[in-house]
């Protein structure tokens, strides 16, 4: 995908400030059976066809009005993906300038987690 220069240059800077891990560090925790918040902040439309096993849906749009609700604890863990974690590096940014500590932007996004046939929920 194509992305647009000042789009990309606000996500380096974030990743900059952000904790990233593979998608395959975050399978690994998960089959672990480590306990963290899954957020998946993608479009409800790409939600609806197809999710992480386990994840939270709180789009990128509402992330930050939102997340008090859904994780009230700031010093929880939090792994945020999207579709290629881009949009999850700004939103681990944002949660982080919120007070979060414990924010991680899942690099590869859920395009890498497909790829690999790693298990997925669906909506519909």
């Amino acid at each position: 995908m194509n992305h647009a220069p000042g789009f990309l240059a606000i996500v380096n800077d974030a990743k900059t400030r952000v904790k990233e891990l593979n998608f395959r560090d975050v399978k690994e925790r998960l089959d672990a059976g480590e306990k963290f918040t899954l957020v998946d902040v993608r479009e409800d439309n790409e939600w609806e066809r197809g999710h992480l096993p386990g994840a939270i849906h709180l789009g990128k749009g509402v992330i930050e009005r939102d997340i008090e609700t859904s994780v009230p604890d700031k010093s929880a863990t939090i792994v945020l993906y999207c579709g290629g974690g881009f949009r999850s590096a700004l939103a681990a940014d944002n949660l982080q300038k919120m007070g979060y500590k414990n924010c991680i932007s899942m690099d590869g996004g859920w395009r890498s987690w497909t790829d690999a046939g790693f298990p997925m929920e669906s909506t519909k």
